[in-house]
């Protein structure tokens, strides 16, 4: 009898083309002017993006773009989370010391603050002219596109 075995990436179609940006805004700011720049009109999802049970959550803006039939995402790509650290002072009563954790949304980018999304069945934007009006924004330090094919965490590009 013949064994057919299934792999995930089988069935991962990637028609997105995926831009990383280094930037020390915050989302809302770098989202105002993405559209303001790129003339879009990214708005905060209802609900962030939440991994792990809850154990990290990100930001993430979208638009759909109806005439082109296409969705951008902004999405954060770092979580800072406080969480109470250990201690052993012998008192009962000291302050807890707190501890600031960095989680990412995909761990093979750990430098990069923010990454746009944009899935687009056709692909008919130039990647060059986007990554060029970004680069006008005085408070980018750079973006650049990412290589999809070489994440191990693709899964976590998956938004609905």
């Amino acid at each position: 009898m013949a064994l057919h075995k299934l792999l995930v990436d089988d069935f991962y179609d990637a028609s997105f083309s995926l831009i990383a940006i280094h930037c020390r805004l915050e989302d809302y700011r770098l989202a105002y002017l993405l559209n303001k720049h790129l003339e879009l009109n990214l708005k905060r999802k209802e609900h962030d993006l939440d991994y792990n049970y809850f154990d990290a959550s990100f930001a993430i803006y979208e638009w759909e773009n109806e005439k082109i039939d296409s969705v951008w995402n902004l999405v954060s790509n770092v979580c800072k989370k406080e969480e109470a650290g250990l201690q052993s002072s012998g008192s009962l009563f000291a302050n807890q010391a707190t501890v600031t954790r960095t989680i990412n949304l995909l761990p093979e980018l750990k430098k990069v603050d923010y990454l746009i999304k944009v899935t687009n069945e056709d692909r008919h934007f130039n990647e060059k002219i986007i990554l060029n009006k970004i680069q006008t924004i005085p408070q980018v330090i750079t973006t650049y596109i990412v290589d999809i094919d070489q994440l191990k965490s693709k899964e976590h590009l998956i938004f609905d």
